[in-house]
């Protein structure tokens, strides 16, 4: 069963600003107030499954649950083909480090391991996002998307967040790190993703 969304309030289930940027930005045409797991001090829940689609099913899920409103997760990473698709549903524990994220480590360790293979370029890349929307009642609906592209190095650009300054969009001359919010946006995957969950819910 598809839900659609008429001006109600919706949480987004993150602590990363960033994101709640770009999701509030994506959202605001559609009257939906927006708030955030951060904002109402709701935990992070533990992301305990192996893919996109588990990972925001908990995340969408347990704010839900204990926000009682409808809420929206996304769950996204970077997936390099030379890897085997890594670093994944890792991205983000690429960066950890005992002073908190540290996406500029992130960036070298995939640097230095493409290099350690040998690995030929271009090093073709994808950014995948999966955004999933749940109710308190614990029903959801997911919606998924992609950008294409390749990592470039060094790393370009200080917009953007996160693997921003390494990946280069296909068909593109700049990184994400490189593009104002206005280039980027059309390109992400987070946009791909959007426009199903607007087709779906809005339309």
């Amino acid at each position: 069963m598809t839900h659609k969304l008429n001006g109600e309030r919706l949480v987004v289930a993150t602590h990363n600003d960033g994101k709640l940027r770009e999701i509030s930005a994506l959202l605001a045409p559609y009257g939906v107030e927006v708030t955030s797991a951060k904002a109402l001090g709701l935990g992070e829940p533990e992301e305990t499954e192996t893919t996109f689609v588990g990972n925001a099913r908990i995340k969408a899920l347990a704010a839900a649950q204990a926000s009682g409103l409808v809420a929206l997760s996304d769950d996204s990473g970077l997936m390099v083909d030379a890897l085997d698709g890594a670093p994944g549903v890792y991205t983000a524990d690429w960066a950890e480090t005992p002073d908190g994220r540290d996406f500029m480590v992130a960036m070298t360790k995939v640097h230095d391991r493409l290099a350690h293979l040998d690995a030929p370029t271009p090093w073709t890349a994808r950014f995948c996002c999966t955004l999933c929307l749940a109710w308190p009642d614990g029903s959801d609906q997911i919606f998924a998307g992609e950008a294409a592209g390749q990592l470039v190095w060094p790393v370009r650009g200080t917009q953007g967040f996160g693997f921003d300054p390494m990946f280069q969009p296909a068909g593109e001359a700049l990184t994400f790190g490189e593009m104002t919010p206005d280039q980027k946006s059309p390109l992400t995957h987070r946009t791909d993703a959007f426009r199903k969950l607007v087709s779906a819910c809005f339309a």
